[in-house]
């Protein structure tokens, strides 16, 4: 089982994680540039159909192989331990996640337009940096470089 829950857990970052880099690295320059609202917005709704869910799954599994792995949960709270130290890592890149989306999302998507495209822009940015280090905290977590 912890098998299977890593192999999903590695499939949702590759989509959460590809698909925000797709996003930054080569939708979002031609949007700036072109002022393209539309595409952003397509783009947008589409990928949230499978990359919420990505999310959602990794969310679910990280805190199933938390749980499998740590036998006494009070260690969590000890920082020299290098899984609490990773957990409390990517516990803290998904509230940044977290708050940067619900930003976009309740102040920025609604009024989405010419003029405040760069602020859409200086979320996707920061929200591909921290799914990218989500990633590297996942390989540091998994080859075990904090033991």
């Amino acid at each position: 089982m912890y098998d299977l829950m890593v192999l999903l857990h590695v499939l949702a970052a590759t989509v959460w994680t590809g698909g925000h880099l797709v996003l930054a690295l080569t939708i979002l320059p031609g949007v700036l540039k072109n002022k393209d609202l539309a595409f952003i917005q397509r783009f947008e709704s589409s990928y949230e159909k499978v990359g919420i869910p990505a999310l959602l799954i990794q969310i679910a599994t990280g805190l199933w192989m938390v749980n499998t792995m740590v036998a006494e949960h009070s260690a969590l709270l000890n920082l020299e331990n290098p899984a609490a130290k990773l957990l409390w890592i990517k516990l803290g890149l998904l509230a940044l996640t977290a708050v940067l989306a619900a930003d976009a999302r309740l102040r920025i998507i609604p009024k989405l337009s010419p003029a405040n495209l760069r602020s859409l822009a200086f979320h996707i940015v920061p929200v591909t940096i921290i799914s990218v280090l989500f990633v590297v905290a996942g390989v540091l977590f998994r080859f075990g470089w904090l033991n």
